[in-house]
């Protein structure tokens, strides 16, 4: 898609497209105000200056729009309108032993359990170990600390999805 496309794109649909990058509408609504875009990084500007003005209850619904780390299943089933911008995410999972997934999907069941949402990491060029490392990492860290990890990692999640998009 080229800028031109993007900012031409009825609301709507631009609307769908950015809620691809980033699932909050406190975000996705004013990146869709914003338009036109002239340049790339005038489109990742705004997405930066955006960011400060997210809720708790806007990152979780932007978390809530991602499956657990090597939950590959997950991935296509629920995600099939990202399943374009999503997938070289996880890309590290796909190859990992079983027992790493196991061992993933033990840490994200507890971490769901304890935060209350999923583990969000930029997972792009991760191998399925670095990620079970970090998760392991950030298990003994507060809500508080997770809920502003979890933002910075949805943060660059975006940009990626965005340059993507483009």
């Amino acid at each position: 898609m080229t800028l031109e496309h993007l900012n031409n794109l009825p609301e709507d649909e631009a609307l769908a497209v950015f809620r691809d990058c980033c699932a909050a509408d406190a975000w996705a609504r004013p990146m869709v105000a914003a338009r036109p875009y002239h340049t790339a990084e005038a489109l990742h500007g705004t997405a930066r200056a955006l960011w400060p003005n997210l809720h708790e209850a806007d990152w979780l619904v932007a978390f809530e729009a991602h499956p657990k780390i090597g939950d590959i299943k997950s991935l296509k089933a629920k995600y099939a309108s990202t399943e374009a911008l999503a997938s070289g995410e996880q890309s590290g999972a796909r190859v990992a032993p079983d027992a790493v997934l196991q061992r993933l999907k033990d840490g994200n069941d507890a971490y769901l359990h304890k935060f209350g949402f999923i583990f969000i990491v930029c997972a792009t060029g991760k191998s399925a170990e670095q990620m079970l490392e970090l998760l392991e990492q950030r298990l003994p860290n507060s809500r508080e600390q997770e809920l502003r990890i979890a933002a910075e990692e949805q943060a660059k999640i975006t940009h990626i999805r965005l340059d993507k998009l483009l």
